[in-house]
């Protein structure tokens, strides 16, 4: 399957991002945009769901704190209870002031790593995955829209020429499947 898109380049991220604005509100859909560093306001410009990141964050630490409570109580209540500077290690809730700090700890570690697993995983970015950044100026100083092209190529191309693209070019994306 075969589509053509419009490549248009700025080279300051305010311009870019109303130029965004401006885009959108002409109902044009913008495929992708590229940055070399990221722009406040640009995800909401671009009308993209907010992440719900947060809501895994909390998940993976009450996991981690979960396991830092049955891995404690298991390893210094039930298998192996020892009399520590004269403390009873009879029950779980006796000793939890002296589990807190790993309880927390757990907690962190569990949030953070698992959290990090997440976010490659679900932008797809992986160990020797090649990159795709279509105009290699934009890890550096530009900044590229990427917009599906469709009948109105001139209206569009005007659009973007009056939003400040320093560069407007047309190409064919083949899809893999």
């Amino acid at each position: 399957m075969e589509n053509k898109f419009i490549h248009a380049i700025y080279d300051d991220d305010d311009v870019l991002l109303n130029a965004v604005k401006e885009v959108r509100k002409n109902k044009y859909r913008i495929e992708e945009v590229y940055t070399p560093f990221p722009v406040h306001g640009l995800d909401k410009a671009m009308g993209l769901e907010s992440t719900r990141i947060a809501i895994t964050s909390f998940i993976y630490g009450c996991i981690g704190l979960i396991v830092s409570i049955l891995m404690m109580n298991y390893i210094m209540i039930e298998d192996w209870p020892q009399n520590i500077g004269g403390k009873p290690s009879f029950s779980f809730i006796e000793n939890m002031p002296a589990f807190v700090p790993i309880m927390f700890e757990l907690t962190v570690f569990f949030a953070a790593h698992l959290m990090v697993i997440t976010f490659y995983l679900r932008s797809r970015l992986w160990p020797f995955k090649k990159a795709e950044n279509p105009v290699l100026s934009t890890t550096d100083d530009k900044f590229l829209m990427e917009l599906e092209l469709n009948d109105r190529e001139k209206e569009l191309r005007g659009l973007l020429k009056k939003t400040g693209a320093l560069e407007i070019t047309i190409f064919e994306k083949t899809e893999k499947k």
